[in-house]
């Protein structure tokens, strides 16, 4: 790699400065053409927000088409310039070409963002994993070829990294970049590895790091807008004080964004204006979800809606696989397994209930085989000219589930006409969804590229044999239960004998049958003849498992470079139908396969997870991620999908999902049922935690309001709220609800009680859920102990906030809602607390000329008053009806609404946990009023 690439005809604008970029000395060529002329843009876009973007001038290479992501408009001449005074400054030397971000206030610290070689460890390096040369640095020149482009920053030493996703990290949340890491970034179905390239691809990291000047910790963020597919390399060479990031796509620009933060919400928010603010979401997604791949007919669907409401645990929707389909062809429905009639039935009583349903949608149709097969979705799509072509115009051909089968092409014009068509016609033959469930959109096919046809068209078998089936059994149990000694029952105890530890096979930290690589995981070379530099996919070859890289979309983009943008162009689409099936109501997604900005139309839930006990733990690092990538609606399927499950795993998986925003049971047909009422442990944990999750509904639906308007993530690492504490910045076994909710969740078989931090450094006062005791450390920093019995997770509310609650949680959210509201306010040490809610009719979609009618409420605690006020023209029904104040230090001999004396038999005080509970209010909250207390 001998060329290098020098900058002139550099112009200075407005909003930052245009140059050309010219390659000079012999060609490169190094796994495709050099590229000879080039163009950099440098846009101070915001006073937070700085834009580098390389591309090639005649602008043959493809970039994301702007129709389908938001993008910010570049500034013009009226916009105001940041140019001066923005947060970071672009740095460059013209020959050879090199440019460093540095932060303003700070132009002498380590830059944050360096190509420069002499920043750079010395080159070359051997590679990290013999005998593969991929993992080699022959140098760190800015290569740009049509088929590959490289770009290196230095880093600090073991840089703290979070993002580069998706993935399930062997080194959890922060990213190894002292040990090295390969993040892949090509969509592809798998069954949560560790360390490989899974459904979803996001190009964004923040980075933590100790300011010099400040001697403060702060964030910064950086995002490569491009869907190629690519290598990112994070790594620290042997004996180098210097750690670095290696970009190496296999096309596109090099579209860089760069956030200023400083602290990591402020980061995420950043990201946010730039890919897409999250979808608002309807009140009900907040409710439990049930689902399995196994309830085969409509039968065995109505008998878990009743016999969850026997048990009395709370069931918002249930979901149904696959089994609802003829023929496994979407958009049908078997006649035999769920009669229209019945189902239409069906629907009717969920509805009155104020329950929902939800069914399976994939990314494919099925190929009509002859002139007497009758399947509208095909026949309509190829009317209208809407499915993936191979290279000789004709159909591209894979198979999936129902055989055979076509991928739409979300590219093409006519494609949302024809996706709103199939899912009113669905609608009309009785299934009256609530939502969508996006499965297989990565997307996914049973052959290699395409299909071979055979004479055979309508053979609908699958080349696999499915979980269950003779040939493939499910007998994975979690680690440490032995099926052998105590039978398939999952129970916690067998006769008297606890289950767990006796032939215990695997470690927790384990997911059986998984490889792992020290970060690096499981990768093979292709060999398929595809683009000259093979990417760290796990199935080596890029067309394995799902369509053909050559094969041809609307406008003459080629596979290779809109694969990863599958996933996230279904959404949008079915996002946009569902807004013209039900006009002005929100739309409710849970999609597999994602893209940057996926989560302005799309939740996500983590994929095909494991009973583990270590999928457990990894759960907690998915969710994390996915609020930095803008996709906050996320979980995983609690219990685990693949294998198993038992009784203590599932118990505490209940537990935790319920503090995860996404909150669904589902799992493999062929595995022991895992529904919450199948043990009496489970069903009262079950019962208990969601109770806590429906009382604090209006909390997580003001989260949720705050993500769509602000970026805000609603679920935080410990360290977003703390960023100055060293000691979180590895946490990912404890987490945070908004900045108020501490979840220490118990992620080991067999215990009582569980470790976790309490952070603030003693500045912060930490009172327990349940009990409202403050929680004291033995020293500054350490961690505590917490008491877990089997049953319950161990919480705690920070002190200085308020919360808007529901006083009586019922069996779904709107029950909840009937009853009067409560307010928890937590004290902090000088007396004072604050917090907002955010209220509205939980299912409008707000638009620009159309916003949704809310009323943002305010709770300010000082100098023992607080004051209640809020703005907004929507009425508020319910009043509030209790105010708990955690953290008055004195018994009151007067407590007054409004300066008129409440009577004393309406308000109490316990000393021992500091706690005022006023009650009997029938507070209007559409007025302001003041409680005070002396």
């Amino acid at each position: 790699m001998s060329r290098v690439a020098q900058l002139d005809s550099v112009q200075e604008t407005q909003h930052g400065l245009v140059a050309r970029l010219n390659l000079a000395g012999l060609p490169c060529n190094a796994f495709g053409n050099d590229i000879q002329n080039l163009t950099i843009e440098v846009t101070y876009e915001t006073r937070s927000r700085l834009h580098v973007n390389i591309f090639d001038s005649l602008a043959h290479q493809f970039t994301l088409p702007m129709a389908y992501f938001d993008r910010p408009a570049a500034p013009d001449a009226n916009s105001p310039s940041y140019a001066a005074n923005a947060d970071l400054q672009f740095n460059y030397e013209a020959s050879p070409f090199a440019f460093w971000i540095t932060r303003r206030s700070d132009s002498d610290s380590v830059p944050l963002f360096d190509t420069r070689i002499t920043s750079l460890p010395p080159a070359p390096i051997p590679a990290y994993l013999s005998p593969d040369r991929r993992t080699a640095f022959d140098g760190f020149p800015l290569v740009f070829e049509d088929s590959y482009l490289q770009l290196t920053s230095a880093l600090p030493f073991d840089a703290n990294i979070y993002g580069l996703g998706e993935v399930v990290a062997s080194s959890g949340f922060r990213r190894d970049v002292r040990n090295g890491t390969i993040q892949a970034l090509w969509a592809r179905d798998e069954a949560t590895p560790t360390d490989e390239n899974i459904y979803g691809v996001h190009p964004v990291y923040l980075e933590h790091r100790l300011d010099s000047l400040s001697n403060r910790f702060l964030s910064h963020g950086v995002f490569l807008s491009s869907a190629a597919g690519s290598d990112i390399i994070l790594a620290t060479p042997p004996d180098s004080k210097t750690s670095l990031i290696q970009y190496r796509t296999i096309g596109g620009t090099l579209d860089l964004y760069f956030f200023s933060g400083p602290d990591p919400n402020s980061v995420i928010e950043q990201y946010g204006r730039v890919v897409g603010l999250p979808a608002r979401q309807p009140n009900w997604a907040f409710g439990f979800h049930l689902c399995r791949w196994g309830y085969t007919t409509l039968a065995e669907t109505r008998k878990q809606v009743n016999a969850m409401r026997a048990a009395d645990v709370p069931l918002e929707s249930i979901w149904n696989d696959l089994e609802i389909y003829h023929d496994y062809r979407d958009f049908t429905v078997d006649p035999v397994a769920f009669p229209e009639n019945d189902l239409r039935r069906f629907m009717e009583d969920l509805n009155a209930n104020a329950q929902h349903y939800i069914p399976i949608v994939h990314g494919s149709v099925a190929l009509v085989a002859n002139a007497t097969d009758v399947y509208d979705p095909f026949t309509r799509g190829d009317e209208l000219g809407i499915f993936i072509r191979s290279q000789g115009a004709s159909l591209l051909v894979g198979q999936v589930w129902p055989g055979y089968s076509v991928f739409p092409d979300w590219l093409s014009p006519n494609v949302e006409l024809w996706w709103t068509e199939a899912l009113r016609n669905w609608s009309a033959i009785g299934v009256a969804f609530s939502g969508l469930w996006l499965d297989m959109n990565e997307p996914r096919s049973f052959c290699d590229g395409s299909c071979a046809l055979n004479s055979d068209q309508v053979n609908t078998s699958f080349p696999i044999i499915l979980p269950g089936e003779p040939g493939n059994p499910v007998v994975d149990f979690p680690e440490g239960y032995d099926a052998i000694t105590f039978g398939s029952s999952g129970n916690i105890t067998a006769n008297g004998v606890l289950t767990y530890g006796s032939g215990a096979h695997a470690r927790v930290n384990d997911v059986t049958g998984r490889d792992s690589n020290a970060g690096f995981g499981k990768h093979v070379v292709d060999t398929a003849g595809g683009p000259p530099y093979a990417i760290h996919n796990a199935l080596g070859d890029l067309s394995a498992q799902t369509i053909a890289t050559t094969a041809i979309h609307y406008g003459g983009h080629i596979e290779l470079n809109v694969h990863n943008l599958f996933g996230h162009l279904m959404s949008r689409a079915t996002n946009l139908a569902l807004r013209q099936l039900r006009p002005g109501k929100r739309p409710f997604l849970i999609g597999r396969s994602t893209f940057a900005g996926s989560g302005k139309w799309t939740g996500h839930w983590l994929g095909d997870n494991w009973s583990k006990w270590s999928s457990l733990h990894h759960s907690i690092q998915g969710v994390l991620q996915f609020q930095l990538y803008q996709i906050p609606m996320v979980g995983a399927d609690a219990c685990g999908f693949v294998g198993n499950t038992d009784e203590e795993l599932c118990n505490r998986w209940m537990q935790l999902a319920a503090f995860t925003p996404f909150f669904r049971n589902h799992n493999i047909r062929g595995a022991i049922p895992q529904e919450p009422y199948r043990w009496d442990s489970v069903r009262d944990a079950s019962r208990a935690a969601i109770s806590v999750r429906y009382a604090l509904l209006p909390y997580w639906y003001t989260l949720f309001a705050n993500a769509s308007f602000y970026g805000t993530p609603p679920i935080r690492a410990l360290f977003f709220e703390f960023p100055q504490e060293p000691d979180l910045l590895h946490v990912d076994r404890q987490f945070l609800v908004g900045s108020d909710i501490l979840v220490t969740p118990v992620l080991t078989p067999n215990v009582s009680s569980v470790s976790g931090f309490l952070p603030g450094r003693g500045k912060v006062i930490w009172r327990d859920w349940y009990s409202h005791a403050a929680v004291t450390l033995p020293t500054i920093g350490s961690t505590a102990e917490f008491d877990a019995p089997l049953g319950r997770i161990p919480l705690h509310v920070r002190s200085g906030g308020a919360l808007l609650l529901h006083s009586q949680p019922g069996y779904t959210t709107s029950a909840s809602a009937l009853g009067p509201y409560a307010l928890l306010v937590s004290l902090d040490a000088g007396g004072d607390a604050y917090g907002t809610a955010h209220v509205d009719d939980g299912e409008t979609m707000p638009s620009q000329d159309s916003p949704a009618v809310n009323r943002t409420l305010a709770f300010h605690a000082r100098s023992q008053r607080l004051e209640l006020s809020g703005d907004g023209g929507f009425r508020i029904v319910r009043r509030l009806d209790i105010i708990t104040i955690l953290g008055v230090d004195q018994a009151p001999n007067q407590v007054l609404i409004n300066g008129t004396d409440v009577p004393l038999r309406r308000w109490n005080y316990t000393p021992d946990v500091q706690r005022l509970v006023v009650s009997d209010l029938r507070i209007d909250l559409n007025g302001e009023s003041t409680v005070s207390w002396s």
